[in-house]
This record gives structure tokens, sequence and C-alpha cells, in this order.
């Protein structure tokens, strides 16, 4: 069946209108010059005032947005035309889902494209902070080769992940893929979700349910994968901590706000967490005046730091733009898209 996606219009063919805001450059990278043939296509970037994207596109039909910006009641409410607002990533907690529901226009994410990226990256934290790796690297290029291999053959104090018990928190894609990325490493794998996995799925995914206050107390690694909710924001605090096993490690490459930064800090400090990764930090771009540096060089090197880039491999955005262009389509065409978070 044919797919029209252009109207006719006093004699003249008009494309559908679609407006991205967010980074031009990413949206050229991974947008096909075909697109551009399909639709008459607006970028703004991030930023542009709601007043300003309602003068340059006040006819736009379909709105694409970066997963961590804001879509407003005034915006929803000023395009008229509006039949779709679709989040770039997975993110959609800045789009007034509220203001989406009273006018009926359905919001959808790019669920689950960045399952194993996210996934890949959390395991290569955890392998990373049970090596010492930054530590290490940084010894070495102090030319401390040998006096760091003699302590550790010492000590004996380098760990296998297939020594460890992994609690995961959020068993949804990342979830899933994570515990399927460590079948081979032969680690114990626990999980705490809200909605426990029947039988057949804890078998296939190599995982045993357990109360979340259970699963802190008997992980050496505790690794956070959920949405941010009034329930799930701050989960992270100073009672989870101290939950923790002694001499655990804690990753966190889902969302900032998931985790109560201070606190964690001071686990750290204590001793009681051995080492963290965190991925996102609540307050991001993280630059130098956040509390986080304040802290000693010796609480600071026990984390391993990346700028939010886990789930942004090039495959991942790749994976994102096929569902909203496929959905893009299916919105102008009357039917129904995937990954509504909305409308319930």
């Amino acid at each position: 069946i044919a797919i029209i996606i252009t109207v006719k219009k006093r004699g003249a063919i008009m494309k559908h209108k679609v407006l991205f805001i967010g980074d031009k450059d990413f949206f050229k990278k991974y947008t096909d010059e075909s697109i551009y043939e399909k639709y008459d296509i607006t970028v703004l970037k991030a930023g542009t005032s709601d007043d300003e994207v309602l003068e340059k596109c006040p006819e736009a039909e379909v709105l694409i947005v970066g997963a961590m910006l804001p879509v407003s009641e005034k915006l929803i409410t000023g395009l008229k035309n509006l039949k779709l607002i679709h989040s770039n990533g997975v993110g959609y907690q800045a789009i007034d889902i509220k203001a989406a529901d009273r006018a009926n226009i359905p919001v959808c994410n790019c669920k689950g494209i960045n399952a194993g990226a996210v996934a890949e990256h959390t395991l290569m934290t955890m392998l990373a902070l049970l090596r010492e790796l930054p530590k290490n690297d940084a010894m070495v290029r102090r030319g401390k080769w040998k006096e760091v291999r003699s302590k550790y053959m010492v000590t004996g104090s380098l760990k296998e992940l297939g020594e460890c018990t992994v609690g995961i928190i959020g068993l949804g894609d990342i979830g899933k893929s994570l515990a399927l990325m460590l079948k081979p490493f032969g680690s114990k794998v626990v999980y705490y979700d809200r909605f426990r996995q029947n039988e057949e799925n804890e078998e296939k995914y190599g995982v045993e349910y357990m109360p979340q206050d259970q699963l802190l107390a008997v992980s050496d690694i505790v690794t956070i994968h959920v949405p941010v909710f009034d329930s799930t924001r701050n989960m992270a605090n100073k009672e989870f901590f101290a939950k923790m096993k002694e001499g655990a490690y804690f990753i966190n490459t889902a969302r900032g706000e998931l985790c109560v930064i201070e606190d964690l800090l001071k686990a750290l400090e204590s001793g009681h967490i051995a080492g963290a990764g965190l991925d996102t930090v609540r307050g991001e771009p993280i630059l130098p005046d956040n509390v986080i540096f304040n802290y000693p060089p010796e609480v600071l090197k026990k984390i391993i730091f990346s700028p939010h880039t886990a789930g942004i491999t090039g495959s991942t955005f790749k994976r994102g733009f096929k569902i909203i262009w496929d959905n893009t389509e299916k919105a102008l065409n009357g039917e129904k898209p995937i990954n509504i978070v909305n409308l319930r």
C-alpha cells in the first residue's frame, strides 16, 4: 500500500512540516537525504524560545526534540496542526505529558534503542572498577609499574567479575541486556523490579529475584536502571548506601536524579562503598564548581566518571531515527505509532 506523505494545496504539492529542536549537526548526521525530499523540515537550536518556535514553524505537524529538552503546554497548544511529539532518545520527562494528553497528541520515545550500548558501558565500568583501571593507568604513566604489580600479587585484592554477585535494580530493556552479557562471566545476578519476571524469563536471563533491601545486602556490585519517577527520584540516598554490602561498588548509567550525590560521596569517604561508576550526575552538565569537586582527591579517585555517553553510540542514533521516521509516517497517515508514553 503506497503511503502518501504530501498534500495538494492551491495547485502546488505541499510537504508535511516537521520541526526538530536540538543540535543541527546531530540531526544532519543521522538524517538521510531522502527525508529532506519527503518533508519540509525546520531545525531550531536547543533553547529557542516558544515564541520564536511558533513564529518560525507555526504549521509543524511533527515535533522532534532532544531527549532532555522541554516541550511546554504553550508550545503544544500553539502548534495547531501538531499530530506527534517525538523524543529522539529514551527520555521524555521534560515534555508536558498532561498538556499533550489534553490535546490528544501522542508523545513517543525511542524505547530500547540504547539497551545494548548502555549495558556494554555498565559492564565495562564494572570491570574497570574491579581492576582499578584508572588508577593503574596513572601509576604506569608515573613509572610505578613494578610497585603496583608487586602489591597486587601480595594482597590478591583484584577481583574477577565471576566472583561477584551483581544486583540489577530495574530489569527493563537495559537490565535484561546486561544480565545476558553477564552470563558468560559466571556472576550470580540478582534483580529487583516493581514487576517480577515470570519463571521462564528469569531462567532466560539468568537472574534471581530479591526484594531491594536483600539485594543491597548481598551484592558486590549494585547497578540501577530505572526511569525517574517521583517514586525513584533520589532513591540512592544515605539509607540506600547504608544497606549496601560493605566494600561494594555502585554504578549509575541511568539518570543523575536517581542518586543523592552528596550521600554517595560520604559513603565513599567513609570507606563503606569501595567505588562508583557514574555516567550521569544530577545537574548536568557537570562543571568545575559542582559540589563533587569539593571532596578530596582520595574520594574522587574512587569514582569513574563518563559524560553521559553510555547510550550515545552511532548505532543507537541510527536505530532511534528509524523509529522516528517510521512513527512520523504512521502519525501523518492516521495510524498509531509505536512507543507511545501517554494517552493511557
